[in-house]
C-alpha cells in the first residue's frame, strides 16, 4: 500500500498546495541529511543485523522490519507515512494518546482524560516532571505552539483537517495548564488528540525547524528517543531514561529497518539465523512458512482497502452508471480467494464491517456481470477501453488480474499499468489525464470514528476529490453539506444515522470507493517477544511489548 494512508484535508480545511503535499508524503526532501543534532546519520547505518545476539534480555536490541519506507516526512503535523507515524508514537506524546487496537484514549502528557466530553472547554494539566529528550521541561507553551501551527489558516498541514472543523483555540492557563476551546460539543475529538504530538517550541520554532522535522529530526517526550536516522535504510532508538509517563520503554535499544520488498523482508525474520524479531506487512503467501518456522503470525482487519477512483471529467466516467457497472463487474469473491488468500472481504460499505458506525450500504456491488453489461448499454457505452493506473504494492498488483479478467469479460478491454506509488500520485498532483486509479488506503492510522474516515476521502477542498474532479458536481455539494451537518450533530445516535445515510450516497456514486477490505499481517517470534498485538493499519506499536 502507499507508504501513506493517502493524506487529505478533512471537513473545513483547505487543501495544501502540491509542493507542501509532496513534502509531507515523502516525495520531496526524503533523502536529505537532517540536522547535525543527529550526527550519527552521516556515518552510515549501524549494523542492520544487530539483535543483541538474538537472545533477548535487558541489554539486547530489538530489531524490527517495517514494510514501508522511512524516507517520508517525520513532521507529526504533516505526515501520513506508515513508518514515521509508527515511530512517532514511540518518540512523541499527545496530551492524550490512544490504545493502538481499541483506540480508547488515555492520559499521556496530560494527567487525565476530560470528565465531560460534551463540554466545549477541556482543561488539561501537564504531567509533573515531563521533559523532552534534550532535557528541557514540557510546558504549556509547547502545547500552544503545536496547536497554533495546526489551526493556523495560513499553514496547511494534514493535522488541520482533523481539528479545524471543531477546535476553536488552545489557550495557556499557566505553565502547566492549558484549555482547549471547542466550537461545539465534539466527543470524538478526545481520541484525535493523539494526532497532535507535542513538540518542543525551543527546537522547532527555530529557522528551518519544520524542515528539519520533515527530514527526520525527532525530539519528543515519549519513552524512546531517536538516536539515528538513515533514510531508505533504518532508524534507531533507545529508552529515554528520564521518561516518567504511563507506558515506559521495555527495550534498551531498537533498530527499525525499512525493507519494502516482500522477499527480503520475510527472509529477515525467517529461520534460525533471523536478524529481526518482528515484521509487519507480511505477504499472505508466506504465512504458513513463517508459522512452520515458529513465528506467530496474526492479522488485523480494518479499513485497509483496494479502491477504484474515476476521473469524472473524462467520459464516460462522468456517468454514474458506468462507474457502477465497473464495480458490479469485479469478481470480488475470486479476488479475496486468489489474491488475498481469504484474508479479506468484498466491501459492503465504505466502512469495514467492524467499524462501530458500519451499516450495509443501500448499494452493494455484489458480483453481477449481467447487471454491469446492462448498465453500460443503458449508458450508451460500447467498445470501452480502459487503462488502470495502479500503485505497484505487491498485494494490489496481485488483485489487478482479477479486475482485468472481470472487465474483459463484459467487453471492456483493460490494460494494467502499475507504477511506483510516488509516480502515480505525482501524476495526480500534476493533474495529468487518467481514466481509473487503483490504490490502497487505510484511514485507521488516524482513528476509528466515521466522521474522520469519511472526511479523509471526501470534502469540498479535499485532495482526493481534486484527483477525482468531482467536487463541483451538484451531488457532491449536497453531500458535503450533509457531512458538515453530521459533524455538528450532538446526539450520537442521530450522528451515526446521518453518517450512514450519506455513506449510502457515496456508495451509489462510486467516485472513489473500496472494492475489498483486507487484513494486514504481522509476524513475531513468540519465544522472544510478549505483549505484541497485530494492528489493522500499517506499522507496529511496542509500547506494551517486552522481552520474554
Amino acid at each position: 500500500m502507499r507508504d501513506v494512508t493517502r493524506d487529505v484535508t478533512a471537513a473545513v480545511s483547505t487543501a495544501p498546495h502540491r509542493r507542501s503535499f509532496l513534502k509531507y508524503t515523502g516525495a520531496l526532501g526524503a533523502a536529505a541529511a537532517i540536522s547535525s543534532s543527529l550526527s550519527a546519520c552521516s556515518s552510515g547505518p549501524e549494523s542492520t543485523n544487530d539483535t543483541g545476539g538474538g537472545a533477548g534480555g535487558a541489554n539486547s536490541t530489538l530489531t524490527a522490519v517495517i514494510g514501508y519506507g522511512n524516507d517520508g516526512s517525520w513532521d507529526p503535523t504533516q505526515t501520513a507515512s506508515a513508518f514515521s507515524m509508527a515511530a512517532n508514537n514511540h518518540i512523541y506524546e499527545g496530551l492524550l494518546d490512544t490504545d493502538p487496537i481499541s483506540r480508547e484514549p488515555y492520559a499521556a502528557l496530560a494527567t487525565a482524560v476530560p470528565g465531560d466530553l460534551n463540554s466545549t472547554s477541556w482543561k488539561f494539566t501537564l504531567r509533573a516532571g515531563a521533559t523532552f529528550h534534550d532535557g528541557k521541561p514540557v510546558t504549556a507553551d509547547d502545547v500552544v505552539f503545536v496547536f497554533d501551527r495546526i489551526l493556523d489558516p495560513n499553514t496547511q498541514t494534514l493535522a488541520k483537517g482533523f481539528f479545524a472543523s471543531w477546535l476553536k483555540e488552545v489557550k495557556k492557563v499557566d505553565a502547566q495548564n492549558v484549555e482547549l476551546v471547542l466550537k461545539f460539543p465534539f466527543p470524538e475529538g478526545v481520541s484525535r488528540l493523539t494526532l497532535a504530538k507535542i513538540m518542543p517550541k525551543h527546537v522547532y520554532s527555530q529557522p528551518g525547524g519544520w524542515d528539519d522535522a520533515i527530514k527526520g529530526k525527532a525530539i519528543g517526550s515519549g519513552p524512546y528517543r531517536q538516536t539515528a536516522h538513515h533514510p531508505k535504510s533504518n532508524t534507531t532508538f533507545e529508552a529515554f531514561a528520564a521518561y516518567n509517563g504511563p507506558r515506559k520503554a521495555a527495550f534498551k535499544k531498537m533498530n527499525w529497518m525499512t525493507i519494502v520488498d516482500a522477499a527480503p523482508r520475510v527472509a529477515k525474520i525467517s529461520g534460525s539465523s533471523a536478524g529481526a524479531q518482528i515484521a509487519d506487512n507480511i505477504p499472505y503467501a508466506n504465512i504458513q512458512q513463517l508459522k512452520s518456522g515458529g513465528m506467530d503470525v496474526q492479522g488485523g482487519a480494518g479499513m485497509n482497502n483496494l479502491f477504484l477512483m474515476f476521473n469524472t471529467k473524462r467520459k464516460p466516467f462522468d456517468d454514474v452508471r458506468v462507474r457502477q457497472a465497473l464495480h458490479y463487474a469485479v469478481d470480488t469473491e475470486k479476488m479475496v480467494e486468489v489474491a488475498l488468500k481469504g484474508h479479506g472481504k468484498p466491501s459492503s460499505s465504505f466502512l469495514n464491517e467492524a467499524n462501530p458506525s458500519y451499516r450495509r450500504a443501500k448499494t452493494v456491488y455484489d458480483y453481477d456481470p449481467e447487471k454491469a453489461k446492462a448498465l453500460l448499454k443503458e449508458a450508451g457505452v460500447s467498445g470501452l477501453k480502459i487503462e488502470i493506473l495502479s500503485v505497484n504494492v505487491s498485494w494490489i498488483v496481485d488483485c489487478l488480474p482479477t479486475i482485468k479478467a472481470s472487465w474483459d469479460a463484459i467487453g471492456v478491454e483493460t490494460t494494467l499499468n502499475p507504477q511506483e506509488t510516488t509516480a502515480v500520485f505525482t501524476k495526480m498532483d500534476q493533474k495529468q489525464d487518467y481514466q481509473v486509479v487503483s490504490a490502497a488506503s487505510n484511514p485507521n492510522q488516524f482513528g476509528l470514528d466515521a466522521d474522520l474516515i469519511m472526511h479523509y476521502n471526501y470534502g469540498p477542498q479535499n485532495l482526493w476529490m481534486g484527483y477525482a474532479r468531482w467536487a463541483d458536481s451538484a451531488v457532491a455539494k449536497q453531500l458535503f453539506k450533509d457531512m458538515d451537518r453530521a459533524t455538528q450533530e450532538p446526539d450520537a445516535e442521530k450522528k451515526k444515522a446521518m453518517v450512514q445515510d450519506y455513506i449510502d450516497v457515496v456508495a451509489e456514486e462510486a467516485v472513489l470507493y473500496p472494492v475489498v477490505h483486507n487484513e494486514l499481517m504481522t509476524a513475531w517470534d513468540p519465544k522472544k517477544l510478549a505483549g505484541i498485538r497485530a494492528q489493522p493499519y500499517p506499522g507496529i506499536n511496542l509500547l506494551q511489548a517486552k522481552w520474554v
